[in-house]
C-alpha cells in the first residue's frame, strides 16, 4: 500500500518503513506525528482519489533528526550598474520513517516517544545525617598529621661588617698619601727647567771685539 501526501507545499510518494526528508516540521527525534494531507492511496485495488485530500486517511510517521540541508549559493547582479550580492542557503529539513498508513478515521498504534520524568526539587534525595561523634572520628583519621614549623635561622651578627668597614679604611688612606706625592713630584718639574736654562747660558760663546 502506498500514499500520496503534501507536506511543506510538496507532493511525497510514501510507504511503510520509507524514510524521506521533508520541510521542518517540529518534534524531537523519537516523536510520532501525522500527516493528514493525504492525496491518494492506492496498492489494494483501485487507487483512491481525494478532493482535494482522502477523507478519514492519515499516515503516522517516525522523527529520525533533525538537520540541514546542503548549501546553495545565490548570486543577483545588474551589469553596468556595479550591483552584485552573494548570499548562502541551507534549508531546515525533518528526516521521517514511515510507520503506518492509516484508513477510515484511525489513530496510530504507537505512542510518541515518553520523555524520561525528570526529579523535582521536593523528589530529591537527601544524604542520611551521622551522629556528631562518628562525624569527629571520621575527620580525625582523615586529617593529616601538623607538621611541625620550621625553624627560623638566627640573625647573622653585625661584627663582620665592621671588620669589613675597617679593613677598607686602609685603602682609602693609601690613597690620600698617593696624592701628596703627586703633588711634591708636580712643584719639582720647574726646578729642572730652570737648570737646563743655566747650563745653555754658561755654553753660549763670547762676542768677538
Amino acid at each position: 500500500m502506498f500514499a500520496v501526501i503534501r507536506t511543506g507545499g510538496k507532493q511525497y510518494r510514501v510507504s511503510p518503513n520509507d524514510i524521506i526528508e521533508i520541510e521542518k516540521i517540529a518534534g524531537n527525534p523519537g516523536d510520532i506525528v501525522e500527516l493528514s494531507e493525504v492525496l491518494l492511496l492506492g496498492g489494494e485495488g483501485a487507487a483512491t482519489t481525494g478532493s482535494p485530500t482522502v477523507s478519514g486517511a492519515m499516515v503516522a510517521a517516525e522523527v529520525v533528526e533533525q538537520k540541514r540541508g546542503d548549501k546553495i549559493i545565490v548570486f543577483k547582479k545588474k551589469r553596468r550598474q556595479g550591483y552584485r550580492r552573494t548570499k548562502g542557503h541551507r534549508q531546515e529539513l525533518t528526516a521521517l520513517r514511515i510507520t503506518e498508513i492509516l484508513t477510515d478515521g484511525k489513530k496510530p498504534s504507537k505512542a510518541a516517544a515518553k520523555k524520561a520524568p525528570t526529579k523535582t526539587e521536593g523528589e530529591t534525595k537527601t544524604a542520611p545525617t551521622k551522629p556528631a561523634a562518628e562525624k569527629t572520628a571520621e575527620t580525625a583519621e582523615a586529617a593529616p598529621a601538623k607538621k611541625a614549623p620550621a625553624k627560623k635561622a638566627p640573625a647573622k651578627k653585625a661584627a663582620p661588617a665592621k671588620k669589613a668597614a675597617a679593613k677598607k679604611a686602609p685603602a682609602k688612606k693609601a690613597a690620600d698619601d698617593a696624592a701628596p706625592a703627586k703633588k711634591a713630584a708636580a712643584k719639582k718639574a720647574p726646578a729642572k727647567k730652570t737648570a737646563a736654562k743655566k747650563a745653555t747660558a754658561k755654553k753660549a760663546p763670547a762676542k768677538k771685539s
